[in-house]
């Protein structure tokens, strides 16, 4: 499998839909309960666009496998220089690594822009998930305990965060 990263393009929001809704329906990753409609992705896929936020993704040939995207981590100026990171994966292609390629992209980005900070929130019962965050240098930093309510039960929220300094992190494969 060839995979590259590239920018995503309004051509590709339909994939990207499609991987979102999937874990809305199956999964804690995201704390949500019903599907997206393609008019709702469309406008946060044109929000990313006119707020220079950047919305990757993983392809292989042209067929797209996931994406990564960051945003501010919160709106008052004083944290300009954070910003806070989702990575997805099209269920058939998790374990493979992709998500591994997409988040060295995004951190290698979020250097390339001159952030200093890069937040991951994760569902606390998501082991596999902190594992993989903590391969890449991100520590965990605080536990919010029930505040999501997802599938007949309370959800914790995890809290990781990788200060990015140059020596940190490679560059993207």
């Amino acid at each position: 499998m060839n995979i590259r990263i590239r920018p995503a393009v309004s051509g590709d929001v339909p994939v990207i839909l499609d991987i979102m809704n999937e874990a809305i329906i199956h999964t804690t990753a995201v704390y949500e309960y019903t599907p997206r409609p393609i008019e709702v992705q469309q406008a946060w896929f044109e929000k990313k666009q006119a707020d220079a936020m950047p919305v990757l993704v993983a392809v292989n040939e042209e067929e797209v496998l996931g994406y990564g995207t960051y945003d501010v981590f919160r709106p008052r100026a004083a944290y300009r220089f954070t910003v806070e990171h989702s990575v997805y994966v099209a269920a058939p292609h998790r374990g493979l690594g992709i998500g591994a390629i997409i988040l060295k992209a995004l951190i290698h980005k979020a250097l390339e822009e001159g952030y200093h900070t890069m937040i991951a929130g994760i569902d606390a019962a998501n082991k596999g998930s902190i594992a993989f965050h903590r391969k890449y240098g991100f520590e965990e930093v605080g536990l919010l305990r029930e505040v999501g309510y997802k599938f007949d039960r309370w959800l914790d929220l995890q809290f990781m965060q990788l200060i990015l300094t140059p020596p940190a992190v490679s560059q993207p494969e």
